[in-house]
């Protein structure tokens, strides 16, 4: 039988401003990235102004997309998270740096935003998927088993394949919806406020890379991609402004929790082990 192959993979943390870290040359031959930035929704951030002008926020965004584009290699993917009012420039600024759109995923949320008089109340996200290029230099195309529709007569045998709506993974930012996972303060406050869930990760993760690939997050965050992307044999490389969170990331990666282990998730997605 082959043996598989061992691979000694890598990750690094990077404190600073991702624009202006990305516009060096030691970032580069990027095979994938995740975007998930501010919203520019007023939110207190200690090293972002998340109230600006919208003309000079999405051309921050479109500098960072720029940047990122030059730093991918030929087919690397990207996906950038956005809120669903913001589609159209979120659209436009990736056409305009060069990215070739693929999908338009929308993550369905547990819960919903408060009512509004005037339109139907939020309970989604956007994620686009994009590449350079025009095809993915990887995609693999996940089977899930999830449960059987009440409607469904016969129990499926293989699965189904992944879409572009995905209502079965649950937010962290929502009260009692954060659950265990959530990283939490002494008080029991959430360390971030928008922390994204290990699960959205690795299936993003897992959909559009292999073992041996170079991840980049420029907003680290609490680092969930860095974590995701060394269980699954991944380099990566997290850029985070904020040295509190950059200490965070450094903790994670250094004992990789039960909450943070991807391995629970491993019986919902059909021929997973083929991908590691």
């Amino acid at each position: 039988m082959e043996q598989p192959v061992k691979l000694n993979t890598t990750y690094r943390v990077l404190q600073g401003n991702c624009l202006e870290l990305l516009r060096g040359s030691s970032i580069n031959g990027i095979d994938f990235s995740f975007v998930d930035p501010p919203f520019n929704q007023g939110k207190d951030y200690r090293y972002f102004d998340d109230g600006q002008n919208q003309e000079k926020y999405w051309n921050w965004l479109k500098e960072i997309l720029d940047e990122l584009y030059k730093a991918t290699v030929e087919g690397g993917a990207i996906y950038f998270m956005q809120r669903e009012k913001n589609t159209e420039d979120l659209l436009r600024i990736l056409s305009e740096t060069g990215w070739t759109f693929q999908n338009l995923i929308i993550w369905k949320k547990k819960t919903s935003a408060v009512p509004s008089n005037f339109r139907f109340s939020k309970q989604y996200q956007i994620i686009s998927f994009a590449t350079k290029g025009r095809k993915p230099r990887v995609f693999n195309k996940l089977r899930t088993d999830p449960p059987l529709p009440p409607e469904y007569k016969y129990e499926r045998s293989n699965g189904v394949y992944l879409t572009d709506v995905w209502d079965d993974i649950r937010e962290l930012t929502s009260g009692y919806f954060a659950g265990d996972e959530a990283i939490r303060d002494e008080k029991g406050d959430r360390i971030h406020k928008q922390q994204s869930p290990i699960a959205l990760l690795l299936r993003i993760i897992l959909s559009s890379t292999s073992p041996g690939d170079t991840i980049l997050d420029p907003f680290a965050g609490t680092g969930t991609t860095l974590v995701v992307a060394e269980q699954l044999k991944r380099n990566s490389v997290g850029i985070e402004i904020d040295p509190k969170y950059v200490k965070l990331i450094e903790k994670r990666l250094e004992c990789i929790g039960k909450t943070d282990d991807v391995s629970k998730f491993y019986d919902y997605y059909r021929e997973l082990c083929k991908t590691l």
